[in-house]
């Protein structure tokens, strides 16, 4: 699940409780639906939940991959950032094609799976 757009410099510049990332997971309700075809020809609902960042175990978790995500942009830059970082949020590509060099932060399937309530 996309969660919102990397900015390099914004990233850089603000620590985890001033950042994007944590304003979008800070509150957020989510409708969940069940994937039927990639025309998107009907859009059954599975479940509807609010979520915020309440817990403290999960809180830190994902402060911990914020900061590592940051962290990697001060010392090695934006091409290395890498899906396979992350414990709960990850860097990933987003946009259409191979190539792209646009990233966002993804919440991980178990993640995903504790927002929705599963």
């Amino acid at each position: 699940m996309a969660i919102t757009m990397i900015d390099e410099e914004e990233v850089k510049a603000k620590p985890f409780e001033e950042s994007h990332l944590y304003a979008k997971l800070r509150k957020i309700v989510v409708v969940a639906r069940i994937f039927q075809d990639k025309r998107e020809t009907s859009a059954v609902v599975y479940s509807i939940a609010s979520f915020d960042l309440d817990d403290p175990e999960t809180f830190e978790s994902v402060k911990r991959d914020y900061e590592s995500v940051r962290d990697m942009l001060r010392t090695r830059g934006f091409k290395a950032l890498t899906g396979k970082m992350g414990v709960r949020v990850q860097p990933r590509t987003k946009g259409a094609g191979h190539g792209t060099t646009s990233r966002a932060f993804y919440a991980r399937t178990q993640f995903v799976a504790k927002i929705i309530g599963l």
